[in-house]
């Protein structure tokens, strides 16, 4: 009877430490068979950043990768403790590129983030700037709401005061990190009319649409004005739809899997029935995401063929320009020759295998001179809202990146991603260096148009 008394004890503790873990839910967990791929040899170790800042296991992908496996197997909850490993990942996708096995821990913590999202509470401060974050950033609309007061905010000194008095990085390093990399507000970023067509310069090659993203179109205006005289001057007629919103890509980098859909829809919406050959992006996190929206759009019946086709059409602008050729002549962009080192961006080089296109590029323009930098396949710590989220480790990062850049001898940064200039511009001042950052398709622009810059 003891016996029979224990053993029933012993089975109602098991079955409540069992009903204490929580796990995943059923909607799309990480791929057990993907999970298994990993042979847990330690390649992906040296190029995570993450690991290199924090310098624990379990903020690597192999650790992550033991977290979901022991989550997936009722070995571990999806708690407090595992989900800061998981937001500690930047997202940068350097693992798949080196991984020798071909572990695609791209759709493992893909399918992770909605995952925490759904089941994981966030505490007070998480809540509220993730609600920041979520209902400002990706409508442009709501954004430029904004715009006076922030010039205003800049304009009067009061930018300046708090950053001096460090107020804001005491209430919130956070809200501090956000401070820290808005950029200028100008006259330009109020003004956002494009024509719904633009003409070909020339003999009409193709006709394109031209996605113009959120903080690129607010606050980096002239690239977007720039991609689109490039475009023209090489025979392409350029659409740009009115109804276009965010592409989708700050949501479905942190699990915000509905709304990354419904953006998803409403860019795919804005494109229909405009008979274009191509969709053009300037943003190399945007246009990972908008490659991708047949993941995206999976598991919706109406919606996943749509994306699909979309995504077909969709080339990163310098993919493209390198993929049907420049038609117009170049020109010299300074009266010397020009040192000047391109910045990789994690979703170009990684996400989207964009690398030698950038470069030939910029090698066109009479009296560039590349420079390498070392450890240029290492994110600058930007990743989407990441330098929000985790300012600290974005921190480090944005330091060693600019280092990098800086040791090169280059007097000019090339940039093809907003986030990326922001956390670049920001880091270049903080360490007091004066030296300029462009988008290649300014260059380009310049260029063509024989425009020499102001070092």
């Amino acid at each position: 009877m003891q016996l029979s008394e224990n053993s029933s004890n012993s089975f109602n503790f098991q079955q409540a430490l069992e009903e204490e873990i929580k796990g995943f839910d059923p909607k799309n967990p990480p791929k057990q068979e993907l999970i298994d791929s990993c042979v847990h040899c330690g390649f992906c170790l040296s190029t995570c950043p993450s690991y290199r800042v924090i310098g624990k296991e379990m903020d690597s992908p192999r650790g992550r990768i033991y977290l979901m496996d022991a989550i997936n197997k009722g070995q571990a909850a999806l708690d407090e403790t595992t989900t800061q490993h998981f937001d500690s990942c930047l997202g940068c996708l350097a693992c798949v590129s080196t991984c020798p096995a071909g572990v695609k821990y791209d759709s493992l913590i893909a399918a992770t983030r909605p995952q925490v999202e759904r089941n994981q509470p966030r505490n007070f401060a998480d809540k509220i700037i993730r609600t920041i974050i979520f209902n400002l950033f990706p409508y442009p609309e709501r954004l430029k709401i904004f715009l006076p007061l922030l010039w205003v905010y800049q304009k009067l000194g009061i930018q300046k005061i708090i950053r001096a008095t460090g107020l804001l990085q005491y209430i919130s390093p956070r809200l501090a990190a956000m401070d820290s990399i808005l950029p200028e507000i100008t006259l330009k970023s109020f003004k956002q009319n494009y024509p719904d067509v633009i003409p070909a310069q020339g003999k009409k090659r193709y006709r394109v649409g031209v996605v113009l993203g959120c903080v690129q179109r607010l606050f980096f205006s002239p690239v977007n004005e720039a991609t689109v005289r490039v475009l023209t001057a090489n025979g392409c007629e350029v659409v740009i739809p009115k109804s276009q919103g965010c592409c989708a890509a700050l949501p479905a980098h942190q699990g915000q899997e509905k709304q990354a859909q419904d953006l998803a829809k409403q860019m795919i919406n804005s494109f229909a029935n405009t008979d274009v050959d191509y969709i053009i992006i300037n943003a190399a996190g945007c246009g990972h995401t908008l490659k991708e929206y047949g993941h995206i759009l999976a598991d919706d019946t109406e919606y996943k063929e749509k994306g699909e086709q979309f995504s077909n059409q969709v080339r990163d602008i310098q993919e493209f320009l390198a993929e049907i050729g420049l038609t117009t002549p170049l020109s010299p962009v300074t009266d010397d020759d020009l040192p000047l080192v391109y910045q990789d961006a994690c979703h170009l080089l990684h996400g989207q295998k964009i690398s030698l296109q950038p470069r030939q590029l910029l090698k066109q323009i009479p009296g560039i001179i590349l420079k390498e930098p070392i450890d240029a396949a290492l994110c600058c710590g930007s990743a989407g809202v990441y330098n929000m989220l985790q300012p600290e480790v974005a921190d480090e990062l944005g330091k060693q990146k600019v280092n990098n850049l800086m040791n090169t001898g280059a007097k000019l940064i090339a940039s093809a991603n907003p986030g990326c200039s922001l956390q670049i511009k920001k880091h270049l001042n903080l360490q007091g260096k004066d030296i300029k950052l462009m988008h290649p398709m300014e260059l380009l622009d310049y260029s063509i148009r024989g425009i020499k810059i102001n070092l």
